[in-house]
């Protein structure tokens, strides 16, 4: 049976919409979902063609991942019986590493990559990048032993969103998921 024909078991609510989503993961950190990364910003009922959409925010406008998360939400659905269900992009407001839920910060630090210590937005709501401003004062402790005796290594890691920093205790390098 396709994945289209597959009848629907519970009626969709946005709530049970947002549950189901919570099953898609990142297909660049597999292990924390397009939810608790902050990505997914609504999901709306269109009365006018009878079919939900899914509001997306990308980490970064020009993410490599954007298609694939698109594809990974429409199938996702679609295996749930909704049949059609447009993915939207919307650039503004920018994604900020604020959106993502403490479920998601908890299952970066435990794959091995340090989440954001510091918040994004400042007063007034501008987005702040303090470890870009003043990258030797940020204290960025080791996903991997805790150390806060880290060091900043690049800028820029496995992905844009990413940058290099070492730990001096375990001696172990590791990914830090920039705020932004």
């Amino acid at each position: 049976m396709s994945a289209a024909a597959l009848p629907r078991t519970e009626p969709a609510t946005r709530e049970k919409i947002f549950a189901w989503l919570g099953e898609v993961m990142d297909p660049e950190v597999p292990v924390v979902s397009v939810v608790d990364l902050g990505i997914v910003r609504d999901v709306q009922w269109r009365a006018d063609s009878a079919d939900w959409a899914v509001i997306v925010t990308p980490t970064y406008s020009g993410c490599p991942a954007t298609e694939v998360i698109a594809a990974s939400i429409r199938d996702a659905l679609r295996d749930r019986g909704l049949g059609e269900v447009e993915v939207r992009t919307q650039l503004s407001p920018a994604w900020t590493t604020d959106w993502m839920t403490p479920r998601g910060r908890d299952a970066l630090r435990d794959y091995g990559i340090a989440p954001p210590v510091h918040r994004a937005s400042g007063a007034g709501g501008q987005v702040i990048d303090i470890t870009a401003l003043m990258p030797h004062r940020a204290a960025v402790p080791c996903p991997r032993c805790a150390s806060r005796k880290t060091r900043l290594l690049s800028q820029f890691g496995s992905t844009a969103c990413k940058a290099l920093y070492q730990c001096s205790d375990c001696l172990e390098p590791f990914d830090y998921f920039k705020p932004h």
